[in-house]
């Protein structure tokens, strides 16, 4: 079984890469990291990862499910890519893991599914609003699931974020 992990160039949040990184690799899970650009990838607090590939070379079929990281890059890098949302949308419309902590969850309502699914959100304004305009219930607690669908709000949830994850891949 492997992950797809989804990161912004830069200032990916470096917390939200390694914790769930380092627990899919204990439970046995494979990931592979994508970004808009291939290369390194520096994170927030001055970590660097490596993209293997691009959105364009990531394909759901290949995958358990996708996990979006968050950091204040993905407001700059991944709400915006059109790529994304579609790769998004497909391991969603596939029944697959779908999950985005911080700021990523704007991704998830910008690809349309999160229309009446409870969610949460790193809780800057424009988060929020992004997440209410998509028609998402916000909940202000640290990890939400709602069917294949897994939001977290920040880095403390990180943990916690990633056992939801390898929950949902269980069933």
């Amino acid at each position: 079984m492997k992950l797809l992990l989804a990161i912004a160039p830069e200032r990916f949040r470096d917390e939200e890469l390694e914790i769930p990184r380092r627990t899919f690799e204990e439970a046995g899970i494979g990931a592979d990291i994508a970004s808009t650009v291939a290369g390194t990838c520096t994170g927030m607090l001055g970590g660097a990862a490596e993209a293997t590939m691009t959105f364009d070379d990531a394909k759901s079929d290949d995958y358990a499910g996708i996990v979006i990281v968050g950091g204040s890059g993905s407001e700059e890098h991944l709400w915006g890519s059109e790529r994304l949302r579609e790769l998004t949308r497909s391991f969603f419309e596939q029944g697959k893991v779908v999950a985005a902590i911080c700021l990523a969850p704007v991704v998830l309502a910008r690809a349309g599914i999160l229309a009446g699914r409870q969610a949460t959100v790193y809780p800057s304004p424009a988060a929020v609003a992004e997440m209410k305009k998509a028609g998402a219930n916000f909940l202000e607690i640290p990890v939400v699931a709602d069917m294949q669908v897994v939001t977290a709000n920040g880095p403390a949830a990180a943990a916690q974020f990633a056992d939801t994850i390898i929950t949902k891949l269980e069933c």
